[in-house]
């Protein structure tokens, strides 16, 4: 009897090993099976397409419509790969290019030497929907030096242009005084409405050192509308929509200031 228990025991051992080495077994034939369903099946793909491509073949197909759509399928997919391709390729370049305009941008509308952070990294999200700022969220750029914030920089946008939305970026010391503006897109009138730009007037200038604690609500207009800015010879609504738009610049800085200025780190 125990000569039995032991054979038995003997054999439950035995096939307990056989079990467990099983598995690693079917691992590798299953690979290895995998592996020659794979070259078997790319190597009839390869025959097939080398039949297909024959001159004789593509002569006979060439008037049937499948051949036809098969063809015009082929070019969309190719074109959609290489498009794809191109994507992959430049996505990081133009990302590169735009974060190099933006850094520009804010340079011009905050002097240098008021901060020592990088601009692009010291960021808040704003809410913005109810303060007109042609956004749900502004993006704010916190000038910093020796960790303390010293101005802000955020773009903004004058909806109702002349010809349309004229996009701007304004700089703004922890005083409440402009620093800058600049106009970085619009599609006023050339000769006219365009002289909001640096480039082709000293008109947008005229904002440093403007605040709401220096000029009056009623100052912030437009010469033809009683404030101190003035329009241009044949195109008032331009200047006006822009003065408008930097007036609500103004305010949105107003009423967060407190909690931008209180981003100093120290």
């Amino acid at each position: 009897m125990g000569a039995t228990a032991t054979a038995s025991r003997s054999t439950l051992t035995i096939r307990e090993s056989d079990m467990s080495a099983e598995p690693v077994f079917k691992s590798k034939s299953f690979a290895s099976d995998a592996m020659r369903t794979l070259q078997a099946w790319v190597g009839h793909a390869l025959r097939r397409l080398k039949i297909w491509l024959e001159p004789d073949n593509l002569q006979r197909l060439r008037p049937q419509l499948h051949y036809q759509a098969g063809v015009l399928a082929g070019f969309a997919l190719a074109a959609a790969v290489l498009l794809g391709i191109a994507d992959l390729a430049t996505r990081s370049v133009i990302q590169t290019r735009l974060e190099e305009d933006l850094k520009a941008s804010l340079e011009e509308v905050v002097p240098a030497d008021l901060y020592d952070n990088n601009l692009l990294s010291d960021v808040l999200s704003v809410p913005s929907a109810d303060a007109n700022m042609g956004a749900a969220e502004t993006l704010v750029y916190l000038a910093k030096k020796q960790g303390e914030v010293r101005a802000v920089s955020f773009k903004l946008v004058a909806p109702d242009g002349y010809a349309g939305p004229i996009s701007l970026v304004m700089g703004i010391d922890r005083n409440g005084e402009i620093l800058g503006v600049r106009v970085i897109a619009h599609m006023e009138t050339p000769g006219l409405g365009d002289k909001i730009e640096v480039s082709k007037s000293k008109w947008v200038l005229d904002f440093n050192g403007k605040s709401l604690d220096n000029l009056s609500v009623e100052q912030w207009a437009v010469k033809k509308d009683g404030g101190v800015f003035d329009q241009f010879a044949g195109a008032t609504i331009t200047p006006r929509k822009v003065v408008q738009a930097i007036k609500r610049g103004m305010e949105f800085y107003r009423a967060h200031r407190e909690q931008w200025l209180a981003s100093s780190s120290h």
